[in-house]
């Protein structure tokens, strides 16, 4: 029968035919566009011609492009719709492609015509995009070890093999204790939860089969209940269960894992003459060095542990006045925050959530985006991997220009998080190639028959994911090496993060935050206060960050730690770590730094996106018009259309005209003296 991952795509805007692909599917297709990649790269290496930009670096640019599409879809389905069969391929596929890469960048004959290339550089008559192409290959080939040879090459590829496996380990473990963990709830254990939460807790349970409302392990689900819930016992309960992911013990303990990841990363960065496995990482980024990753995270750390020790003082008195002895503890902080919040501000978000409803916030990202940037979108029906996601059709004046596919509700088979991907790259080197971009969130899904509705935090998320989907689907570039979010990993969060601010714009809320039941526009004093505690227990959330950050970093600046929890431990106790805030993501869950390499080193980096993005809004306050159409041009023009095409820091200084300061981030988080 003809696998349909290898077929053309006879669908709307030739989406993957999800109709027709069944999991025993993907190892096929895996090893037949292996099989096709690796004759491509031999033909490459292989060619008796002289070494051209065409022969040489655009060759290689098409040589995996049958691979690349059936991983866009095989690593889109299995991280959000996962399976024991899809789990079983993950592990099956990590080995095998470490081994491809390695064999591609240890191919001696095809790094000797880049190399050539490289050295001839100045006399090819290069274009500006095809120069940082041809660096960026040849520096991508130098790093993965091209240049070893003998028992160090051998070696590093071996450690690059089992990295990969170790990674999709760490996942799978990760996705299991999230998966299984529940804690039911007898009808006397909601009281005091708002409606959204029981409804919430009423379609966990339905959807598991569990015979009533239920905790999971969603953090959609398991974070308002730590606000709301007066019950201290299940939320200890809860909060324990939480923070204990990947430590349990058994199969899915993560901690081993950890610590033989650390050793082997710096080996990898030894074998390739680095000093720390840090800096190899950063020897690419925006930052440079783990010393310029420290001192940013220390001019904020002083200043945000200050302001939660002085929030803790409030917050540990209103524990105390409700009879409760003792230190005000973790699972404690959220609960009795909240309550603040409600006193402080008049803001119970129980009364905000009707206002914030998914499909009015999807509408007002979609919005936004039409008159920053003219795209039109279109809900369509097409072939899907799940009956929750939603397609679109976008546009700009007519011309179709990508297909935005949204994942937002939480289950069983989806990992953690939210995150944006491109099962498609934008490129021209095949004709105008358009993406399709998918947003994957995590957000509870509502009882049958009620409107799913947000938190502040949750819209901002999927503003923030959102604005990743902006930079893959207004990507103009030639070579899908360097499109969309292929850009430095502290460059990355810029245009995400940049795009919150609009959720943040009145005239945006005005228009749709609506109510769920009246369909009435949010009041403007309920606006007002919404607005004005956005830096609320900010505290708290830069103190959990910067800590999870700082423990990436010292993690991977030294010598491997053969404990990685008792120096997490040594590193939190230095920073004199409030006593009732945990970091953000401990070792044994941390998947941004554990499930791969994207983020390892390079947790910092949503801060120094942060600090850009911060400034960067700041041009379109000063120009007294978040709508700005030529800051907007501007903004398509150097950000979100560049890809990788351009160093990072150019881009952004043809933006705004120079670099920015940390004080732009301090004041936008009300850390500011």
């Amino acid at each position: 029968m003809t696998n349909p991952l290898l077929s053309d795509w006879d669908t709307p805007h030739a989406l993957p035919p999800f109709d027709a692909i069944e999991d025993a599917h993907f190892a096929p297709a895996v090893d037949a566009a292996l099989a096709e990649a690796r004759a491509n790269i031999a033909a490459i290496a292989d060619n008796t011609e002289a070494p051209t930009f065409a022969n040489t670096i655009e060759a290689f640019e098409r040589a995996e492009a049958s691979l690349s599409r059936v991983l866009g879809v095989f690593y889109g389905v299995a991280g959000a719709d996962s399976n024991p069969a899809r789990e079983a391929l993950q592990r099956h596929f990590s080995p095998l492609l470490s081994a491809f890469g390695s064999e591609v960048t240890a191919n001696a004959a095809l790094f000797a015509r880049i190399e050539d290339l490289w050295q001839r550089r100045d006399d090819l008559d290069l274009t500006a995009e095809q120069a940082r192409v041809l660096m960026l290959t040849r520096r991508g080939f130098v790093r993965q070890g091209a240049q070893l040879t003998g028992a160090a090459a051998d070696r590093l590829r071996d450690v690059k093999s089992r990295l990969a496996v170790l990674g999709t380990q760490f996942t799978q473990n990760l996705l299991a204790d999230e998966r299984d963990w529940f804690m039911p709830l007898a009808e006397d254990d909601l009281a005091g939860l708002p409606e959204f939460v029981v409804d919430a807790a009423r379609a966990a349970g339905e959807a598991g089969d569990h015979g009533g409302p239920v905790v999971t392990l969603s953090r959609s689900l398991i974070v308002p209940f730590l606000q709301f819930s007066p019950r201290r016992d299940l939320r200890q309960r809860a909060y324990d269960a939480w923070t204990a992911r990947g430590m349990n013990g058994g199969a899915t303990d993560n901690r081993a894992l950890a610590a033989e990841t650390l050793a082997l990363r710096a080996e990898r960065a030894d074998l390739l003459g680095y000093d720390s496995f840090a800096d190899y990482k950063l020897e690419t980024e925006m930052a440079g060095t783990p010393g310029a990753v420290r001192d940013l995270l220390m001019q904020v750390w002083q200043p945000a542990k200050a302001a939660a020790e002085a929030d803790s003082v409030k917050l540990t008195a209103m524990m105390h006045a409700d009879g409760v002895t003792g230190p005000l503890e973790p699972w404690d902080w959220r609960y009795y925050s909240e309550r603040r919040r409600q006193a402080e501000h008049d803001l119970d978000e129980a009364a905000l959530k009707p206002y914030l409803q998914l499909d009015r916030m999807i509408a007002a990202s979609f919005d936004c985006a039409t008159r920053l940037f003219g795209l039109e979108f279109e809900a369509f029906e097409g072939p899907v991997y799940h009956p929750d996601v939603r397609l679109w059709n976008v546009t700009r004046c007519g011309k179709h220009v990508a297909v935005f596919v949204g994942d937002y509700f939480a289950r069983s088979s989806k990992r953690s998080g939210a995150w944006c991907m491109a099962m498609r790259s934008q490129h021209r080197m095949a004709g105008d190639v358009a993406p399709i971009v998918v947003n994957v969130c995590n957000f509870a899904k509502p009882a049958k028959g009620k409107p799913a509705l947000l938190s502040y935090d949750d819209a901002r998320t999927l503003f923030h994911e959102f604005g990743h989907a902006l930079h893959q689907m207004l990507s103009n570039v030639t070579y899908e090496s360097i499109s969309g979010t292929s850009v430095a990993r502290d460059f990355v969060e810029l245009p995400s993060q940049l795009y919150e601010h609009w959720l943040e714009v009145p005239e945006v809320l005005q228009t749709f935050a609506t109510h769920a039941v009246t369909d009435e526009a949010m009041p403007q004093e309920m606006l007002e206060r919404m607005l004005a505690a956005a830096t609320y227990d900010m505290g708290f959330q830069t103190v959990e960050y910067i800590a999870s950050a700082l423990v990436d970093l010292e993690f991977h600046a030294g010598d491997a730690p053969t404990d990685p929890m008792q120096q997490q431990a040594e590193i939190l106790e230095d920073l004199g770590m409030p006593h009732a805030i945990g970091m953000r993501h401990a070792t044994p869950h941390f998947a941004h730094v554990f499930a791969g390499d994207g983020y390892s080193s390079g947790y910092y980096s949503y801060m120094w996106s942060e600090v850009m993005d911060a400034d960067a809004f700041a041009a379109f306050e000063e120009a007294g018009d978040p709508f700005d159409p030529a800051l907007a041009q501007r903004l398509e023009e150097t950000v979100l259309s560049s890809g990788g095409s351009v160093d990072a820091a150019t881009l952004y200084r043809d933006f705004r005209g120079r670099m920015p300061g940390v004080e732009a981030l301090l004041k936008g988080r009300g850390l500011a003296a």
